[in-house]
């Protein structure tokens, strides 16, 4: 087979991603709650399992992608990805505790999704250049939604016959990504190993990555960003579609499944989300600190104070009204950050930097989620929902900083110095 575009490339795969992944998310919740039976603190440390897992390998593999290859590494990420949702959708099959299997799939998860994360942004920055790939970060995630909203009405469908379904759908449906993705992926970018081993070469990346950072003030702020953003979205991740069921109630719609309701809830946030990308992929300045995070901070303004009043207000059509705005403002900030993160990287550390950045993330979500987990078991799930919003606070100070330092005191890659060289150590 021929090898497509790498722009092509890019856009199918985020498109087919979110077709299964929301095929499965719009039912995960309610799979946990309603046919496993766990609790809020269960349903938060499965989060926990998940980014912790996340935080130990996603370093070891974004070295793997700059030293190895990132289209390996992308490709065993979406074969994992596959069978840690088959490993799940049999959580409930009578052989071990329902918790056991699925915190098990929740850890291959999170292995496989470190493979994917920093590898896919590092390989297409690397094949078409840092100013080509700004605008397909953004444009990436329009496809990404409309694969989505394409993947929510086929959940519901499947959902109405079995819920576990939609997740056996995207187990088999991320198997089949990962095999095509061996044949239309190209990869021009090969790794240099002076020292002729594989293990001296991840040392070498590990080594060219921390400097790296050391001389990039900003980049540093950036990270400080990615672990508080982390602690405030574990509980909206775990406990907003709980607090639809036991808190503020889902109206009967007639005959229906009250999963109809989150297909509606995720699919017009999604439509929400793509309007709002077309907006900032026309009018936003993605180039400079200082703008990035100028329009990073408005967003988060907005977040914090939406994910607040979603949790204190009990009235059904402001919390969705709340919770379209949430989903929206997410979609948008996902591929501002992926910019910010990529701006001046060198391409020989890009994919381990960009895993630093997911690590961060995951460090914020792990420290955060068994607290929050514990406030909505020992106090009430809006309690755990405010907490979560108010903790992405401190973000906006760091972002002010961000903006008055602009570049200053950045070098280029070619600048920094070999000060520090794990391999030699």
């Amino acid at each position: 087979m021929n090898r497509w575009r790498v722009s092509t490339v890019w856009l199918a795969m985020w498109a087919t991603d979110g077709f299964f992944f929301h095929l499965m998310s719009t039912v995960f919740s309610v799979f946990l709650i309603l046919e496993l039976g766990l609790d809020p603190l269960q349903l938060v440390l499965m989060g926990t399992v998940l980014e912790v897992t996340y935080l130990v390998f996603e370093i070891p593999t974004g070295i793997v992608a700059d030293a190895v290859s990132r289209k390996r590494s992308v490709v065993i990420g979406f074969l994992g990805t596959g069978v840690a949702f088959l490993v799940l959708a049999s959580a409930d099959s009578g052989f071990a505790s329902p918790f056991a299997i699925a915190a098990i799939s929740q850890g291959l998860w999170g292995v496989s999704a470190t493979l994917i994360s920093g590898a896919d942004v590092a390989w297409l920055t690397d094949e078409v250049g840092e100013d080509a790939a700004r605008p397909l970060y953004v444009r990436s995630e329009q496809y990404y939604n409309a694969g989505a909203l394409l993947g929510i009405g086929v959940s519901v469908a499947l959902a109405s016959i079995a819920l576990s379904l939609p997740i056996v759908v995207c187990g088999v449906g991320n198997i089949l990504l990962g095999l095509a993705l061996i044949s239309v992926m190209r990869e021009s970018r090969r790794p240099t190993r002076s020292a002729g081993t594989i293990g001296g070469s991840m040392r070498r990346t590990l080594g060219d990555a921390v400097r790296q950072i050391r001389a990039h003030h900003v980049l540093l702020l950036i990270l400080a960003t990615a672990v508080l953003h982390g602690a405030s979205t574990e509980g909206w991740d775990r406990l907003s579609d709980l607090h639809f069921l036991r808190g503020i109630g889902l109206p009967p719609l007639g005959d229906l499944s009250f999963v109809v309701w989150f297909g509606i809830l995720d699919g017009i946030a999604l439509l929400l989300g793509i309007g709002a990308l077309a907006y900032v992929r026309h009018v936003g300045h993605l180039e400079g600190h200082g703008n990035v995070a100028w329009l990073l901070m408005v967003i988060d303004i907005l977040l914090i104070v939406s994910v607040v009043g979603f949790a204190v207000i009990g009235v059904f059509w402001v919390a969705v009204v709340l919770f379209w705005i949430v989903g929206a403002l997410r979609s948008v900030r996902a591929p501002i950050f992926t910019a910010w993160l990529n701006q001046g990287l060198d391409t020989a550390t890009r994919a381990t930097i960009n895993s630093i950045g997911g690590q961060a993330d995951a460090v914020g979500q792990a420290m955060a989620g068994p607290v929050i987990g514990g406030v909505a078991r020992g106090v009430s799930v809006p309690w755990a929902l405010s907490l979560a919003g108010l903790l992405q606070l401190p973000i906006l100070l760091l972002y002010v900083r961000a903006i008055r330092r602009g570049t200053a005191g950045t070098k280029r890659p070619e600048e920094i110095e070999p000060e520090l060289d794990l391999a030699e150590e």
